[in-house]
């Protein structure tokens, strides 16, 4: 079948979030053709172009969500009218309330919270029809009838209290998020040469990479699968908490996102979350339990097997912490339970593997870490001919004492997990995969990753991991039993093999229950009766190989793409087989001269590059 895989800030570029598993995904079901539509998020991730895409990949489509300007679009009398009656129902829909769940808007009955999200959905689809009609939305959602539009929403009856105190900067700083949320409505992806033709949607997130998989199932029914590793609304909530905006500002995008989410889950055919804490955030904004099939992450256990399969457990009386150095893992309390376990234990010793997140308060919480751990553990010597050494060392992937990551775990007994905040415990699941026992805290879907295999504590409660750390360096027996349970779990649940098959049988599963969208014609317009064959949804290649330059199935492939249009503005398609790094144009978007082939160096014709001039062109920012 053919996949359309909806990406944001993700797959293909190099430096994307999410960019491994759905390499894997990718790989491992080879017997499906993939068409690539990724969202950019930064003109680095841009020019840093793609991850080397496998055969099955037969074309990439890409636009940027984190630039853009006034596409010229002029709009007559009658699409005016279309745009104000739409733009005023979505914004009546935001400026009612948050996100429907089971129990309706904050207290408001069920059939009032249902009757919001069809008004919504509504809105939504309207503008989309607009866009598909008239051109680009860019310059009229954030137009002076836009800002208006919001603001009498913002004084009608039944509006939230915060909105109802929005002025004028609180109005545009809403208006240009919505706008920015609202980018993929613009793009010329919905025709039949585009994801109209696949068979279903991937959405490997939900918020703005899942909006092109709406419109694609609102014009062509297209059914839609949404993936949440990391809950996008979740997400939006703590990054709103940390950009200061004013009270109506977060009121206002909060209930946008959620109605979004909420309109998502509703359409989705399926949706899979990674784990049961990504669950119960879905349920509560109005997903289906029916919809719903856990997939957890796949992670390559290959490289830890070594590890895994050694019968020496490490050097006895060191603690392993592994991950990126941030407020959220909450280090300090890890050094202060370290020094409760000096106490106890005087020859233990912590190794601090990782390195900082990006950014200066990073920078400066790693300093702080380092500061406070030479004032807790001074150098200390055995003798008097002794050189002092410090029990805590900071120690960063690729250096001399850990050349790899499997060497990291390699070299304590206990591997210790010590967040506040956290998602799918990857470091967890490492340690798992290489027979370690681990001590965590109460935090994400550790618990659900642990099972019985491992020791949970409280955040923010160093002495409780101090005394489970201790028990276990002092009970060598129950360290091996907890790593083999551990290492067994972790083989069993968490590999890629495992995330593959659940996503084939899921795919399987939608497109069995959706019948042919597509009415083939022949070269006079007339129907073709029985055109579609029962393979056409059958897994599997059904073309025999051909001779040509490339041979075999890539080169249909490429054929069957090349024939497509290019997108009117919306950055690089790379059609074709493509094996090398794709190529980013510099400028105010993609494509002014990149290229995908098969060796990475495919010139594309002027009429196949992005049309970014008029549309989002650089300088704007994240506005």
């Amino acid at each position: 079948m053919r996949i359309g895989l909806l990406t944001e800030g993700g797959y293909p570029y190099v430096s994307g979030e999410a960019r491994l598993w759905c390499d894997r995904l990718v790989r491992g079901l080879e017997q499906h053709e993939f068409d690539l539509y990724a969202l950019s998020r930064s003109q680095d991730q841009e020019d840093r172009g793609w991850i080397e895409l496998p055969p099955q990949v037969s074309r990439v489509r890409t636009a940027p969500m984190w630039t853009a300007d006034d596409d010229g679009t002029g709009y007559g009398r009658r699409s005016r009218r279309r745009f104000a009656d739409a733009y005023a129902e979505l914004a009546a829909a935001v400026c009612t309330g948050a996100s429907p769940d089971a129990t309706g808007l904050a207290g408001a009955p069920a059939h009032s919270a249902g009757a919001e999200a069809d008004r919504f959905g509504n809105a939504l689809y309207a503008l989309a029809e607009l866009a598909r009609d008239e051109g680009g939305l860019v310059g009229a959602l954030r137009s002076e009838t836009a800002v208006r539009t919001l603001e009498r929403a913002c004084r009608a009856p039944g509006a939230l209290r915060a909105a109802r105190a929005a002025r004028v900067p609180d109005l545009l700083a809403v208006a240009g998020q919505i706008e920015r949320a609202l980018r993929p409505l613009s793009l010329d992806w919905y025709g039949d040469d585009g994801l109209g033709s696949v068979d279903l949607c991937h959405a490997t997130s939900g918020g703005p990479a899942a909006l092109p998989g709406l419109v694609a199932h609102h014009f062509s029914g297209v059914p839609l699968l949404v993936t949440e590793y990391g809950v996008q609304l979740r997400a939006h909530y703590i990054a709103a908490g940390d950009a200061e905006l004013s009270a109506p500002v977060r009121a206002m995008l909060a209930a946008f996102h959620g109605r979004l989410a909420a309109e998502t889950y509703r359409q989705a055919a399926i949706i899979t979350p990674g784990n049961t804490h990504a669950r119960r955030w879905q349920e509560r904004c109005g997903a289906d339990r029916a919809k719903l099939r856990t997939v957890h992450p796949g992670m390559e256990a290959s490289r830890f097997a070594e590890i895994g399969e050694r019968e020496e457990p490490g050097e006895p009386g060191t603690l392993v912490w592994v991950g990126r150095i941030e407020p959220s893992k909450d280090l300090i309390s890890l050094l202060h339970a370290f020094a409760e376990i000096r106490k106890e234990e005087p020859k233990a010793r912590l190794r601090l593997v990782g390195a900082p997140a990006e950014g200066p308060d990073a920078a400066a919480y790693l300093a702080h870490c380092k500061a406070l751990a030479a004032q807790l553990f001074p150098d200390e010597a055995e003798g008097a001919h002794a050189m002092g050494d410090n029990p805590v060392s900071f120690e960063e992937i690729g250096g001399p004492e850990t050349p790899d990551l499997a060497d990291a775990y390699a070299a304590g007994s206990v591997v210790v997990l010590s967040s506040i905040v956290e998602g799918f415990p990857i470091s967890l699941v490492e340690a798992m995969f290489c027979g370690r026992a681990t001590v965590s805290t109460d935090a994400g879907a550790v618990v659900e990753v642990i099972g019985g295999t491992g020791l949970v504590v409280p955040p923010r409660n160093p002495r409780a991991l101090a005394e489970a750390c201790v028990s276990l360096l002092r009970d060598p027996g129950r360290r091996e039993r907890l790593g083999a349970a551990a290492r067994a779990r972790a083989l069993e649940l968490f590999t890629v093999e495992q995330n593959i098959t659940a996503f084939h049988g899921i795919y399987l599963e939608i497109v069995s229950h959706c019948p042919v969208r597509r009415e083939p014609v022949n070269d006079a317009g007339e129907p073709l009766p029985f055109a579609n064959p029962p393979e056409a949804h059958v897994p599997g290649r059904w073309t025999a190989p051909t001779s040509e330059s490339g041979g075999g199935f890539g080169t249909w492939l490429a054929g069957r793409s090349a024939s497509g249009g290019a997108p009117s503005w919306a950055g690089t398609e790379g059609d074709g087989a493509a094996s090398g790094g794709g190529a980013v144009g510099a400028g105010g978007g993609i494509g002014s001269g990149g290229a995908v082939g098969s060796g990475g160096g495919g010139a594309r014709s002027a009429g196949e590059q992005g049309q970014l001039a008029g549309a989002f062109p650089g300088g704007e920012g994240d506005a």
